[in-house]
C-alpha cells in the first residue's frame, strides 16, 4: 500500500503544478510573451490566461506603462571645442511587446547609446552659448531621431529632457564674471539714464517756469501800459471836458519840470520857449510882477529871440 500512496501523492503534486502552469494571471498594463518549443506563439494580455503546461513557456513580462529613465552625464564636445557634461531623461513607452522582445536585445541600453550618439551629433554643430540657450531645440531634435529609430523596436519616445548642462569650471567662472560685468553695465546705464531724464525734466521745468514768468511779466507790462494809457486818456478827457485855461496848463507844466530833470543820468535837458509865456501867465495870475513882470521889454526880447525855438540848458552835475 505504501508505494501506491507515494505514487498518488506524486500525481497530486504534478497535477497541482500543471494547474499552476496552466493558469497565468497577467496584471493590468502588462503583457507576456509565450513561446512553444522556443518559438513565439502569442502575447498574453492583462487578465486570466490559459497556457499548455510544460509546452508553453513565458519568455518575457513587459510593463506597458510609460517609463522614466535618467542617463548619467555624458561628455559632449561643442563646435568651439569645449567639453560639456549633459544629463538626459527619457520618457518612453512600450507599444509592442513582441517587437520589444525580439527586435532588440536590450531596448534600454539601445535607447541610451542612441541618445548619446545623437546628442553628440547635435551639440557638435552648436557653440557653447547656443547650447546653453537652445534646450527646446535640442530636445525636439533628440525626440525626432529617437522616435524614428525606436519605432521598429515597439518603443514610443514621448519626451526627451536635458536635465543639466554643465560647462567646464573655468568657463563657468568666465561666464559669472561676464554676467557680473553685464549687470554692472546695465546698472550704470540705468543710473545714467535716470540722471539724464532728471536733468531733462529739471530743464523742462525751468523752461516752463521762465516762459510762464515771462508771460506773466508781459501781461503785467501790457496791463500796466494799458492802465497808464487809460489814465492819460482820462486826464486828457477831463482837461478837455473842464475847458482848462492857460493858467492851469502853466501850473501843470511847472509840476512836470522836476520829473523831466529827475535822474543822475540827465546831464542835459531842454526848456521849451513856451515856458516864458507860461511863467508870465502864472505870475500875472498871482499878481507878482517881480522877476517876470515889469520887464516887458526883456521878456519881449526873449520871446522874440526864441522865435518858437527851445533853449538848451545844462543841468548842473552832481559830481
Amino acid at each position: 500500500m505504501e508505494p501506491v500512496i507515494i505514487v498518488l501523492i506524486i500525481l497530486v503534486v504534478l497535477v497541482f503544478i500543471a494547474l499552476i502552469k496552466t493558469i497565468q494571471v497577467i496584471p493590468q498594463a502588462s503583457a507576456a510573451i509565450v513561446e512553444r518549443f522556443g518559438r513565439y506563439t502569442r502575447t498574453l494580455n492583462a487578465g486570466l490566461n490559459i497556457v499548455v503546461p510544460f509546452i508553453d513557456t513565458i519568455r518575457n513580462r513587459i510593463d506597458l506603462r510609460e517609463q522614466v529613465v535618467p542617463f548619467p552625464p555624458q561628455p559632449v564636445i561643442t563646435q568651439d571645442n569645449l567639453v560639456v557634461n549633459i544629463d538626459t531623461v527619457i520618457y518612453y513607452q512600450v507599444t509592442d511587446a513582441r517587437a520589444a522582445t525580439y527586435e532588440v536585445a536590450s531596448y534600454i541600453q539601445a535607447i541610451e547609446q542612441l541618445t548619446v550618439t545623437t546628442l553628440r551629433n547635435i551639440i557638435g554643430g552648436m557653440d557653447l552659448e547656443r547650447t546653453l540657450t537652445s534646450r527646446e531645440e535640442i530636445n525636439a531634435a533628440l525626440r525626432g531621431v529617437l522616435d524614428e529609430a525606436t519605432g521598429k523596436w515597439g518603443i514610443r519616445v514621448n519626451r526627451v529632457e536635458l536635465k543639466a548642462i554643465e560647462p567646464p569650471t573655468s568657463i563657468q567662472d568666465s561666464m559669472e564674471k561676464q554676467m557680473r560685468a553685464d549687470r554692472d553695465k546695465r546698472a550704470a546705464i540705468l543710473t545714467a539714464e535716470g540722471t539724464r531724464q532728471a536733468a531733462i525734466l529739471t530743464a523742462e521745468g525751468e523752461k516752463q517756469s521762465q516762459i510762464l514768468r515771462a508771460e506773466g511779466e508781459a501781461k503785467a507790462a501790457a496791463l500796466r501800459a494799458e492802465g497808464e494809457a487809460q489814465a492819460v486818456r482820462t486826464v486828457f478827457e477831463a482837461i478837455h471836458a473842464g475847458d482848462a485855461d492857460q493858467k492851469l496848463l502853466s501850473y501843470q507844466y511847472l509840476q512836470m519840470l522836476p520829473k523831466i530833470a529827475a535822474g543822475d543820468a540827465n546831464k542835459l535837458w531842454i526848456v521849451p520857449s513856451e515856458i516864458g509865456d507860461a511863467l508870465k501867465g502864472l505870475s500875472g495870475a498871482m499878481g507878482n510882477v517881480g522877476p517876470f513882470g515889469g520887464g516887458s521889454g526883456n521878456d519881449g526880447g526873449n520871446s522874440g529871440n526864441s522865435g518858437g525855438n527851445s533853449e538848451r540848458r545844462e543841468k548842473p552835475s552832481i559830481d
